[in-house]
């Protein structure tokens, strides 16, 4: 299991320490193997396992196989409800007059076509009851031979396996990235770190650990193991660290179950608490901000029990109400309300990131004569803050010139709201004043490079990963906001779920807009052709899975292609067993199953909160086609959500979010070129050393280059 994640984190495979021999038939099954699913493995990685017996080779080829084979989604069988799909595909109409006949057909009667086109479109009929609807009518093996091979194009996706050293040193560089990273993680990279936080306790362990959440999940692991807590220097660790060994969410988003702890547990967490207070009594203030919380934790460690730490029942004190302790942000709020704008920026000046996350509003609130004292707060901060508070104002400031059309605001949930801008933009000087300021701080944090610095351009459009909680995990996913060019002639999207315990039904659908944002078409159960846009079938149980998919030609009218996923019946994309989303691209000759591996342009989990999925929306500009990344969810209804019911709230936080600047890798390397020669990666290798930053590396750069990758663009997000 831990090389496979290492593989699918990373796409380097590590080595083998099985026994030499001669596994060259293996390495060029191997080879072939990979080619099928659209990866292939670097010179040195198939003579590595060339170079194995034939036991081990074999192993390690199996375990590289399944692991890339799950990341592009293909370790199931992605089967289609109209077997000739995308050919074949009926009217809806004459779709459901046909069920309804087999439906009365059965029963012995009969009736005219004309009376059978009544009872569909009249509504009294459920059309989801009709015999044969929404579930597979043929195998996956009768679907595969209904369609012809695969034809091979020059732009189908080959993606390079690495090889790399011993699964232990892979686990612990990958380990003290994750847990060293300056930037929050996903869901999906949490439950990594846990993982090589287990296999990795005994090991190197990072220096710093600047994210919060990560020391929870590295001190639930020491805390079950009976090991001193790292880092832990607010009374909000503790709490986050509670609700990690509690399985409940440790970023504090939403509320904790806490479980019954053991004793010497209890004593570990009270301890920790007396301590941090004991060294700074002012730290209780942060304790009423989740005041019901500590109540409920306060009920499962005891406190009362343990008077060796008084400084811990405090804690529990200023919970219930006992003790008021002011705290910086209620100070600075107060002096807001009563108009003393500056004495706020002054009382914030203490937290420097929580006063540079106030800055727009303090800006917007001062005075002609309290603006100087706001900026020269500001720019006093600006060397304690974290690179990516800096980074997350400037991004801020760049889109406060102008009111925007439509203002988002997206929880960590990834659940987003829209409404209008009402905020009055910034003076244009104030905001170049700003932005110059940032500029030059984060310049000045970024490492010189020891070697020049070779850029592929399709990273430029990477939108900066500031945090992971605004993504999915998967294959080729990128951060909210990124931009990717599409090649092709045809994109065909694919939804894929299997329900937990009961019947679950989820609906891939297409929403077309115009230049304007509104709705151009749709295509969906209910519509099965639009505009050339096909659907494949409705499926309404996937108790052994479900795949759905939609082809779009690239020659569509419209704007933007807004691609979702809607549960209409069942579970949540946090309850199923498993479901996904991604897409293709095919030329119009390749023909082949609905679903290949190598067409695979990136995958995504959806695992988000919500009955209706966004993750990306498709749109054309003058020089063709770009994938940009939403990862964003609606609430929707408990049941029965449909395209056609939320065109509305789509095309407001497409507008929204497409019509933002957001900082992308790009603004990075121009700070850069201040630093170190940057060059634009053309195809040609360097004949010397470079550092790399792309979306993956090509095979044969010269011994001593550093590569940074999709996997690792956050790490270079100044700290």
């Amino acid at each position: 299991m831990l090389e496979k994640l290492i593989i699918q984190k990373t796409l380097r495979v590590p080595v083998s320490t099985g026994a030499a021999g001669d596994g060259t038939p293996v390495a060029r099954q191997l080879d072939t193997a990979l080619l099928d699913v659209g990866f292939s493995a670097s010179r040195a990685l198939l003579e590595h396992v060339g170079a194995l017996a034939p036991g081990p080779a074999m192993d390690l080829a199996v375990t590289v196989v399944t692991a890339v084979r799950e990341l592009v989604g293909d370790h199931v069988q992605h089967n289609a409800y109209f077997i000739g799909f995308p050919d074949d595909v009926p009217d809806t109409v004459e779709f459901w007059t046909d069920r309804l006949r087999a439906a009365v057909l059965t029963g012995g009667g009969t009736a005219t076509e004309a009376q059978l086109r009544e009872a569909v479109t009249s509504g009294g009929v459920n059309l989801l009851d009709l015999p044969g609807y929404g579930t597979y009518q043929h195998t996956y093996a009768e679907l595969l031979a209904a369609h012809d091979d695969l034809v091979a194009a020059a732009g189908d996706r080959v993606t390079l396996l690495r090889l790399g050293d011993t699964a232990e040193v892979e686990a612990t560089r990958l380990y003290l990235a994750l847990a060293g990273s300056v930037t929050p993680h996903g869901e999906a990279d949490l439950a990594i770190l846990g993982e090589l936080a287990v296999a990795c306790a005994d090991g190197p362990q990072p220096a710093e650990i600047p994210v919060r959440e990560n020391r929870a999940v590295l001190n639930g692991i020491r805390l079950v193991l009976g090991r001193p807590l790292v880092a832990v220097d607010t009374t909000t660790d503790v709490l986050r660290l509670a609700c990690q060994v509690s399985d409940g969410d440790p970023s504090l988003g939403t509320p904790t179950r806490f479980r019954a702890f053991r004793r010497p547990e209890r004593r570990m967490l009270l301890a920790a608490l007396d301590q941090v207070v004991a060294a700074s009594p002012a730290k209780l203030g942060d304790v009423a901000r989740y005041a019901e919380r500590w109540k409920r934790l306060g009920e499962r460690l005891h406190p009362h029990e343990y008077a060796q730490w008084p400084h811990a029942q405090r804690v529990f004190a200023v919970a219930r109400g006992e003790r008021r302790v002011p705290n910086l942000a209620g100070r600075a709020e107060a002096a807001i309300r009563s108009g003393a704008v500056a004495p706020a920026a002054s009382v914030l000046s203490a937290a420097p990131g929580l006063l540079l996350r106030s800055a727009d509003r303090l800006l917007r609130l001062a005075s002609a004569a309290e603006r100087t004292t706001v900026v020269d707060a500001v720019t006093g901060a600006l060397g304690s803050a974290s690179g990516r508070v800096l980074l997350s104002l400037r991004e801020h400031v760049d889109n406060r010139l102008t009111p925007a059309s439509v203002r988002m605001y997206a929880s960590r949930s990834r659940n987003s709201w829209v409404g209008p801008d009402e905020r009055p933009p910034l003076p244009a000087e104030l905001v170049a004043e700003l932005s110059a300021l940032l500029d030059a701080e984060v310049a000045a944090r970024l490492p010189e490079p020891e070697r020049p610095l070779l850029v592929d351009p399709e990273v430029l459009d990477v939108a900066l990963p500031l945090t992971g909680k605004a993504a999915e995990g998967g294959f080729a996913v990128l951060p909210r906001g990124s931009r990717a060019s599409v090649s092709g002639e045809l994109l065909r999207f694919f939804t894929y779920w299997r329900q937990s315990s009961r019947r679950t039904d989820y609906d891939l659908s297409v929403l077309l807009l115009d230049d304007g944002f509104h709705s151009a078409g749709q295509v969906s159960w209910t519509n099965y052709r639009h505009d050339g846009v096909v659907h494949s079938g409705d499926i309404t149980d996937a108790k052994n899975g479900a795949t759905e998919f939609i082809d779009v030609p690239l020659t569509v009218r419209g704007r933007y292609v807004v691609p979702q996923v809607n549960i209409y019946a069942g579970e949540s994309f946090d309850e199923v067993a498993e479901s996904m989303f991604g897409y293709q691209t095919r030329t119009r000759d390749q023909r082949g199953a609905p679903f290949d591996a190598r067409t695979v342009r990136a995958r995504s989990h959806l695992r988000g909160q919500g009955r209706v999925a966004l993750p990306m929306v498709f749109a054309r500009n003058e020089h063709g086609w770009q994938a940009v990344w939403l990862h964003l969810y609606l609430p929707g209804m408990p049941s029965f959500n449909r395209v056609e019911g939320n065109t509305f709230t789509t095309a407001d936080r497409v507008r929204a979010l497409v019509e933002r600047r957001y900082l992308t890798m790009a603004y990075l390397v121009d700070r850069w070129r201040t630093k170190a020669e940057v060059t634009m990666w053309d195809g040609r290798l360097p004949d010397e050393p470079v550092t790399y930053v792309g979306i993956e590396a090509p095979e044969g750069l010269p011994a001593g280059s550093e590569t940074y990758t999709l996997d690792r663009l956050s790490e270079l997000i100044p700290g």
